[in-house]
């Protein structure tokens, strides 16, 4: 049988290996700690092109973005059915307190749509097709299509060397017939030459409240406000250039939970059940999801902020262009 060895045990290096071995591949996926523990774990869920997206922004991840969105609907269907776990996945739009003309204009001109409207008091835009997905309910189904399909996860096994035959980890020397590097701010030290992947910290919070008092996502600049189906309120975000630390800082949960309030009123005065901080895997150019010339060699990171909208995407991408065992 074919094997791929797949470096990141994300929710793109687990989505990929999921792709791959219902095409015959046999897939073993190492990470340098516990599967889906870092970005994938981290994420609020937001599938929302229409926040992300400005005049700066590459075109290549605006097509990557919509295109990734049209596949969401179909992505859930395929790992529902593969898993037999439900999925928490809701088109309930968003509303955007900061958007203005111009960049609705844009937008529209892309394929984004949006509409005027009024949000206590407030002039908005209601961006229809913007959604929201738990990614810890995406983690659950990939762990189980996993086992389904006999995919090996090495954890705490990190790939420290790309081979011609194959990949290197500290314990020994594994075969492959394709590589595929899938290992967020980590990727660009596997494969010299391409650009640099490096870390960029981000805090959330949530609050237990009952469920029904969103129905949309709630954004304005950098704030956004997104309910689970629980009652689970989540709001973000930050970002911070401090490597790969992890620390909470509290100064940033308490600016957070003010920005928070300032656009829910009823989060006035309630303490975050919880908080967090994940490590987004930037570049400064954009996702890198393609074929290392002259190799067999596949990389896919640099997702940023996008890595769970991006990964219907990419992982598509990766199954086509290495095609079947």
């Amino acid at each position: 049988m074919k094997t791929v060895a797949i470096a990141g045990a994300g929710i793109i290096g687990l989505t990929t290996a999921w792709r791959l071995a219902r095409q015959g591949w046999q897939v073993t996926v190492f990470d340098r700690r516990e599967v889906l523990h870092e970005s994938s774990w981290a994420a609020a869920g937001m599938l929302a092109p229409g926040g992300e997206i400005d005049a700066s922004t590459d075109p290549a991840l605006v097509r990557m973005a919509l295109a990734s969105l049209d596949l969401y609907p179909e992505f859930v269907r395929d790992l529902e059915e593969d898993s037999e776990f439900s999925l928490e996945f809701r088109r309930c739009g968003a509303i955007d307190l900061a958007a203005t003309e111009e960049k609705a204009a844009l937008h529209s001109t892309l394929g984004i749509h949006s509409s005027p409207c009024v949000f206590r008091g407030r002039p908005a835009r209601h961006y229809p097709n913007d959604s929201v997905v738990d990614p810890l309910s995406i983690n659950d189904a990939l762990r189980a299509v996993c086992r389904r399909y006999r995919i090996e996860i090495r954890e705490h096994e990190p790939v420290t060397e790309l081979l011609s035959t194959g990949i290197r980890t500290a314990q020994r020397d594994y075969p492959a017939d394709r590589i595929v590097v899938a290992s967020g701010a980590w990727s660009s030290t596997l494969v010299p030459g391409l650009p640099r992947s490096y870390p960029v910290r981000g805090h959330l919070i949530s609050f237990d409240v009952a469920p029904g008092l969103l129905p949309s996502i709630l954004r304005d600049g950098h704030t956004y406000v997104l309910q689970r189906e629980n009652g689970s309120i989540i709001a973000g975000s930050s970002m911070e250039d401090a490597g790969f630390d992890r620390e909470i800082q509290q100064s940033i949960v308490e600016d957070i939970r003010e920005r928070a309030a300032q656009l829910v009123p009823e989060l006035a005065g309630l303490e975050p059940s919880n908080c967090w901080t994940g490590l987004r895997p930037a570049t400064d150019c954009g996702p890198i999801i393609r074929r290392v010339e002259g190799t067999n060699v596949w990389v896919a990171y640099g997702h940023f902020r996008n890595g769970i909208l991006l990964a219907p995407y990419t992982c598509r991408t990766l199954e086509e262009e290495i095609g079947p065992a």
